[in-house]
């Protein structure tokens, strides 16, 4: 591959109009064939959920706290050793819900 002339950034041009995801949907792929779908704020909040939660406790048995912060008053619980898949996808304010 050719370096870039002078003058040009070898880094590649991102578009003006680049969008930002508002949130992302998590969806946890869970043994037996469930599924659930789990909405953080940003990627940060999940990355650090993943890490310091669900990572550390991989093996486990005992249940762990998935946070649902979009719904009041509901919680959810899960077993680490049995997410077999996660799924993250970024969500835009433009999307449409796919019913």
């Amino acid at each position: 591959m050719n370096p870039a002339p002078t003058g040009e950034s070898a880094e590649p041009k991102r578009s003006r109009f680049a969008r930002t995801p508002t949130e992302y949907a998590v969806h946890l792929l869970i043994e037996g064939g469930h599924r659930e779908e789990v909405r953080f704020p940003t990627i940060q909040e999940f990355q650090k959920w993943y890490s310091g939660e669900l990572m550390p406790k991989a093996a486990s048995t005992d249940f762990i706290t998935v946070p649902i912060k979009n719904i009041q008053g509901e919680y959810m619980v899960l077993r680490p050793s049995s997410v077999l898949g996660i799924r993250v996808e970024p969500v835009f304010s433009s999307s449409v819900e796919r019913y």
